[in-house]
């Protein structure tokens, strides 16, 4: 058996490669972004790659790359039904209705009289949303019917660009103040305002779509759980100041107490149902009732380390230090052994 990775900074793979290395399990480095990636992989039974959703090559053809080793009966990590839908609102919209998953209800429009017909029957506030971002980009609260129809003669006409560097500089200058990041974060911020990035030059305008989800309100947080493995932590995330978002806050609570058991359950049914290597679901609540607000397959490492413990499927709490990095080995390492055995 061996294990293929492709390395990169601050991602996932650091940790893979030192619980590898530790456990005597064979593992090869290699190179995505080499046009020879298929013929790198020929002595190597899976790939695992944490690409990322803001990288403008990953963007490219990651997923691509991993639908074609599976497709040629090659193990990955994230495979098919774990990525087709991350970063994409609208993908997990119909995934979630079609599985009868609890979402938060939420509505697409593709032409503008459709939306416009649908703005003036409903009711506001509703949340509008771009179908890619993370970190609460590109999402607004949207108060009344004159803002949403602004926003849907924008999403039919000149469109939306996926980064803002104004915004983005102010979110960064948020975290300094709360001590999350570094002064020197907020300087390439300034920078940015005349220098466009690599993701702002290679990323389209969204446009000849409208997304809404229905607001929430009396959330002062969300609940993020994470599962892989059939094991799940989590976390509550508080909204910012005068803002209604939590995602991308970096202000958040750890506690077992903090957790009900209804959104564990709901999160350990969504995952196996879906059939997810590793998910993270954000939650809203409802009169007390979760709903999920949208899925990833990808969240930082470091927050969860003051996560107390973990819960297990039968909703066993285990306490003390994890690292859920090892779980998605894990994973990769049973399901190589399983096609190893005469039958598969």
């Amino acid at each position: 058996m061996k294990i293929a990775i492709h390395k990169r900074d601050n991602s996932y793979s650091e940790e893979w490669i030192k619980y590898c290395e530790k456990n005597g399990i064979p593992v090869k480095i290699v190179d995505c972004y080499q046009s020879d990636i298929i013929a790198q992989l020929e002595d190597c039974d899976a790939l695992m790659w944490h690409f990322h959703h803001a990288i403008p090559k990953d963007i490219l053809f990651a997923k691509q790359l991993m639908y074609s080793l599976e497709a040629a009966d090659k193990i990955v990590f994230p495979d098919f039904n774990t990525i087709w839908h991350f970063d994409d609102k609208v993908g997990q919209k119909y995934l979630m209705e079609a599985k009868g998953s609890q979402m938060v209800p939420s509505y697409v429009f593709y032409f503008k009289s459709d939306a416009l017909k649908w703005i003036n029957e409903t009711e506001f506030p509703k949340v509008f949303k771009l179908r890619v971002g993370a970190s609460s980009q590109n999402v607004k609260l949207v108060n009344s019917r004159k803002e949403a129809i602004q926003l849907v003669r924008q999403a039919f006409g000149s469109g939306f660009k996926q980064y803002n560097a104004w915004i983005s500089l102010k979110e960064t200058y948020r975290k300094y103040k709360i001590g999350d990041t570094k002064l020197l974060d907020v300087i390439k911020g300034i920078v940015r305002l005349a220098y466009r990035t690599e993701f702002e030059k290679f990323s389209v305008d969204q446009k000849g779509y409208i997304y809404f989800q229905n607001f929430i309100p009396n959330n002062t947080s969300d609940t993020r759980i994470v599962v892989v493995d059939n094991k799940a932590f989590g976390a509550k995330r508080l909204v910012r100041k005068k803002d209604f978002r939590a995602s991308g806050s970096h202000m958040a609570l750890y506690g077992k107490e903090l957790i009900d058991e209804t959104t564990l359950k709901i999160s350990f049914d969504v995952a196996n149902k879906l059939q997810l290597q590793i998910v993270a679901f954000d939650f809203v609540y409802d009169n007390g009732i979760p709903l999920i607000v949208e899925i990833s397959y990808g969240t930082s490492i470091y927050p969860y380390k003051s996560c107390p413990g973990y819960w297990d499927s039968d909703l066993n709490f285990y306490e003390g230090e994890f690292n859920f990095c090892n779980w998605m080995v894990d994973q990769i390492v049973r399901q190589v052994k399983q096609k190893e055995l005469p039958g598969h």
